[in-house]
């Protein structure tokens, strides 16, 4: 009969040291009757009035799932030493390893379309919440027992930071970290800035409420918890103090408020203050953490809890809206696969917008046209036409493969999208039977914003990444990130500011903050 060595037992006793901390279900390199008795033990040591044949069913699935966790930790472990002995290398040669290079390693042989899947459940999971308890961090939950967290996958090697870690950017703006608005509990979907004065910017988080920021300090100035449910995008009125939120509960609001701005300090650049390199990419993540407390944000922000008007006739989760120009009308984006028309004034339903064969993922207001785009998982966009009141036209446009992430209208004559497919095309309002540009990234782009004055396309990427073009598709700058800096989960949104003194950019992600950015791109590069 084989005598079991003594190295291999004292490997076998170390393997149970270091696992027994992860799960309470233990396993041993016995035979099955062994693990068979070590079932028993533990189902007769413990009270319960499961069934003995459902009790030894759970244990043989935890165990299941242990070793699951227990290979992916190991690769884990494995990919992260190939990337500091990279990255170790690389610094003692002072090169930098180009992206395409890693086709040939072993580091980008599992690249596929699991991470932006992940990312959508991630993303339905939340905006559909109400007033559910939710967990103490900001991990989207999904699946069963066995379920995953944002951080779990970003550690255990999502294809697009692993790949995107050894690029090199070629910047041609000058881009500055200045300002950080923490103070959300949860991930935060949207944000705007207001376009009448006094100037701030808004945020509308998952964690039920919308705040007001001083963009200058980076002081809250005000919270709505109106809502029951994650609230999923936030707009300003055109010529008052108002604002529109969507959100999960089905329902849209538009609610007043009031602000005085705090004295403003000077501006400092946060870049050059933490001294990270120029443009480190996608690093481990940071060890500065989100607390896992559910705490009531700034102490000294006042609250508006009743809304002006409620907007309600939707029967899903309502994901976006947007004021029509004069601000007398606004447009609302469901999942029930419609967006409805509404009067201000009487909260009435003025037209109810259907042709969408998917939920609906958002919706933009031309900024002096009455016209709308509509943006859906169905892998369309729609333009409504209302500039005539007798006549109310739709497009319908066909250019992604996945689902379409958000359409928006430039000053011009143009529409940008952008898609789960990893593109964005801008498209011509005049002939729009195909796109004049198509810009192709490595990772899902989220909600994109286009600046009035320079005209460059903001992209917020689910691996974390903001990424600048102009309108005829070229690369012009990519946000700086490293582990002090920069967003540190997905980016969920971007919007232009360009009124305000210091930031004129700012985007928004799933950990609890959005940044202000100030973006300086040369005339040269502005006039072609």
């Amino acid at each position: 009969m084989p005598v079991e060595s003594g190295s291999s037992a004292a490997s076998r006793q170390a393997k149970q040291k270091r696992k027994s901390h992860s799960l309470s279900i233990r396993r041993t390199n016995s035979t099955e009757q062994d693990r068979g008795g070590l079932q028993r033990d533990l189902m007769e040591s413990q009270d319960s009035k499961l069934p003995v044949s459902l009790r030894s069913n759970l244990l043989d699935l935890f165990g299941q799932i242990e070793r699951e966790f227990e290979n992916l930790h190991i690769e884990n472990l494995e990919l992260r030493r190939e990337i500091e002995t990279l990255n170790d290398r690389l610094a003692a040669e002072g090169q930098t390893l180009e992206g395409g290079d890693l086709a040939k390693g072993a580091l980008k042989t599992k690249a596929s379309h699991s991470t932006s899947q992940l990312s959508q459940k991630l993303r339905t999971t939340y905006k559909a919440s109400t007033s559910k308890p939710r967990s103490n961090s900001c991990h989207a939950r999904v699946g069963g027992p066995c379920s995953f967290s944002v951080t779990s996958w970003e550690l255990w090697g999502g294809d697009s930071w692993i790949v995107s870690s050894f690029k090199t950017t070629t910047s041609r703006a000058v881009c500055q970290l200045l300002k950080e608005y923490a103070g959300h509990r949860d991930g935060i979907w949207d944000l705007s800035v207001s376009r009448t004065g006094p100037l701030v910017l808004g945020t509308a988080s998952a964690d039920h409420s919308a705040m007001l920021w001083s963009i200058e300090t980076g002081k809250c100035l005000l919270k709505y918890v109106g809502h029951q449910g994650s609230v999923n995008s936030i707009k300003f009125h055109p010529t008052e103090q108002m604002a529109l939120t969507a959100s999960g509960d089905q329902t849209a609001h538009i609610w007043r408020y009031m602000v005085q701005l705090p004295t403003p300090t000077p501006a400092t650049d946060l870049t050059q203050q933490q001294q990270p390199p120029p443009y480190e990419e996608d690093g481990e993540l940071s060890d500065r953490e989100e607390p896992d407390g559910e705490g009531e944000g700034p102490s000294e922000c006042p609250c508006v809890r009743v809304a002006a008007t409620t907007l309600r006739s939707h029967q899903g989760v309502v994901i976006a809206a947007d004021w029509l120009v004069g601000g007398r009308q606004v447009v609302t984006a469901s999942w029930d696969r419609a967006a409805n028309l509404y009067d201000v004034e009487t909260s009435e339903l003025v037209h109810s917008l259907t042709g969408h064969d998917q939920e609906l993922t958002h919706c933009c207001t031309h900024p002096s046209q009455r016209l709308v785009v509509t943006s859906s998982r169905d892998t369309t966009f729609r333009l409504w036409d209302f500039r005539d009141p007798a006549i109310h036209s739709v497009n319908v446009f066909q250019g992604h493969t996945d689902t379409v992430t958000s359409a928006v209208f430039t000053a011009g004559d143009n529409v940008v999208s952008g898609s789960d497919d990893r593109t964005v095309k801008v498209w011509d309002l005049k002939n729009m039977r195909s796109p004049i540009a198509t810009i192709r990234t490595d990772s899902a782009v989220n909600r994109i914003s286009v600046s009035v004055n320079q005209r460059v396309i903001a992209l917020p990427h689910d691996n974390r990444q903001v990424r600048l073009f102009d309108m005829s598709g070229v690369r012009l700058a990519r946000l700086p990130r490293s582990n002090r800096q920069g967003h540190r989960r997905m980016v969920c949104c971007t919007t232009w500011g360009e009124d305000s003194a210091s930031c004129n950019l700012f985007s928004c992600g799933f950990d609890r903050q959005a940044i202000g950015w100030n973006i300086n791109i040369p005339a040269l590069l502005q006039e072609k």
